[in-house]
């Protein structure tokens, strides 16, 4: 029998955890052992959707799905996130979906505390905060960044804050009826499926609810390539979300394409009129000295990274922002 809920009195409802995942040989027993870990008091599984691959992530996945009959591994044909997340969703079996990345570990007491909120609020979804860590100086730069309103902004997912409700949370802990309601996530967004299938749910009449006391640990990046692909598809899809739904427009939205375009237009405008050199030359001093703030509790070697990480960030997801997508304008 189930434990109950301290504040409710009720027993904890059993939970699917659906993971989407390609890619993923290094970083899946981690992810899957942090779900696994977890002291959740009710019944549990976990739906592992795999995508076509290089690597041995499908043979991890079996083989821990033969370790413990609480894993379920699905096929995932087309590798997209959206196929894949559907896919997971449709082969679980429980009312309370549990979104998680292979690339990332539940923080203790996860699970129990996000259902235990999803009572207190009565929210359609809640989600915490993505905890970048790093291990060498590239990637503990890139974590720095993530987690500071000049690298990233300043959603409250990625720079903490107090709880409440919340445009989008990272990755969320839904009631499966909601996600019934707004047809799952949509398949037309390979990025930023997760921003826009909580704006369908708050246009609904749901409530997406933060809560700094839920944690995921994420790992980023480890080099300047890998980022700057990430991000320059990031800022394509976002402009995707702006043109599927024009009214969440904002101007948090628009400062990474203006300083790319500025940067731009400086670097060629400046040979034709060379004070126009001082809008990249700007740039560069901003990015240094502000990437040198955020890291001033750094050892160097990760404080000399920051301005190549900083920039990478801001001015390839502008540029995505800017060519955007070419996807159709309406989502289902």
């Amino acid at each position: 029998m189930s434990a109950t809920s301290p504040d409710t009195g009720t027993p904890y409802p059993p939970v699917s955890v659906v993971m989407p995942v390609r890619h993923e040989e290094h970083h899946l027993r981690e992810a899957v052992g942090s779900v696994l870990a977890q002291d959740y008091p009710g019944e549990m599984e976990v739906v592992v959707a795999v995508g076509p691959g290089r690597d041995r992530t499908r043979e991890v996945a079996d083989a821990m799905a033969a370790e413990d009959p609480r894993i379920l591994v699905v096929d995932n044909p087309s590798g997209r996130t959206p196929d894949g997340l559907n896919a997971a969703i449709a082969a679980s079996h429980h009312g309370v979906v549990v979104r998680m990345d292979g690339h990332g570990a539940l923080s203790e007491g996860y699970v129990r505390r996000a259902v235990e909120v999803l009572e207190e609020t009565g929210a359609a979804n809640v989600g915490g905060v993505m905890l970048a860590e790093g291990v060498g100086d590239l990637q503990q730069a890139v974590a720095v960044a993530m987690r500071s309103p000049f690298g990233i902004g300043a959603a409250r997912f990625h720079v903490g804050g107090g709880a409440g409700p919340a445009d989008t949370v990272y990755l969320g802990v839904f009631r499966r009826e909601w996600l019934d309601r707004v047809g799952g996530y949509d398949t037309t967004f390979t990025r930023a499926q997760d921003w826009e299938l909580n704006h369908r749910i708050r246009e609904s009449g749901g409530t997406v609810w933060f809560t700094p006391d839920l944690t995921v640990t994420y790992r980023p990046r480890a080099s300047l390539g890998d980022l700057a692909r990430q991000f320059y598809t990031t800022g394509q899809w976002r402009r995707q979300v702006v043109r599927a739904h024009p009214g969440t427009l904002n101007l948090r939205y628009l400062a990474p394409p203006v300083a790319t375009a500025l940067v731009a237009g400086g670097a060629v405008g400046g040979l034709l009129w060379r004070p126009l050199w001082a809008l990249p030359l700007g740039y560069a001093v901003a990015a240094t000295l502000g990437g040198a703030w955020i890291a001033r509790d750094q050892r160097p070697g990760v404080v000399a990274r920051m301005p190549a990480v900083v920039a990478t960030m801001h001015l390839t997801w502008g540029a995505g922002f800017l060519r955007g997508t070419g996807a159709p304008r309406r989502s289902r």
